[in-house]
């Protein structure tokens, strides 16, 4: 790593995983659509193409040494959540509370309240990193993204969805 810091390489390779990485997310939402659409085999590519460009920005991050032990990596996963749901959502909340776009408000405001469990989330897998514990699922709501440990709550704390519709991440 220490060759590409501050280069043009560098640079491109941070800008590659992040157009990689959001190229897949925006794919997984046109399956849902296609899908919904009744478009199978388009959901599918749709799909397909999002685990090529998975492998796209995995290769970036670690050829950047973005991955590193999972102590680490949780330290980073804590900074990350720590500073959005205390700085950048906060900020981001309230520029749209200001200019009227109430849904973009209530995206940031259901982000900004997930982000700080995650955080505490991590800390906790990190206090624990290295101690025999019985395994468990994680649970998370597909409308908020609030996520729990162990079992789905009967309703989602942040913007009552129903339980049963939370997504199981063993």
């Amino acid at each position: 790593m220490s060759e590409l810091t501050r280069s043009k390489t560098e640079v491109n390779l941070k800008e590659a995983f992040a157009g990689e990485s959001q190229a897949n997310r925006r794919y997984l939402a046109f399956a849902k659509q296609a899908e919904a659409q009744g478009f199978p085999q388009v959901a599918k590519l749709f799909r397909a193409a999002a685990e090529a460009e998975t492998v796209h920005a995995l290769a970036h991050l670690r050829v950047i040494g973005g991955v590193r032990s999972t102590a680490g990596n949780l330290q980073e996963a804590i900074g990350g959540e720590t500073h959005e749901f205390k700085t950048m959502y906060p900020r981001m909340i309230a520029e749209a509370e200001e200019e009227g776009f109430k849904k973009a408000e209530r995206s940031f405001d259901y982000a900004n309240q997930v982000e700080e469990i995650h955080a505490r989330l991590f800390q906790r897998a990190l206090d624990s990193l290295g101690e025999e514990l019985e395994p468990f699922d994680y649970y998370v709501c597909p409308v908020c993204g609030y996520t729990v440990e162990s079992k789905a709550p009967k309703a989602c704390p942040i913007c009552r969805t129903p339980g049963e519709r939370f997504m199981r991440v063993e």
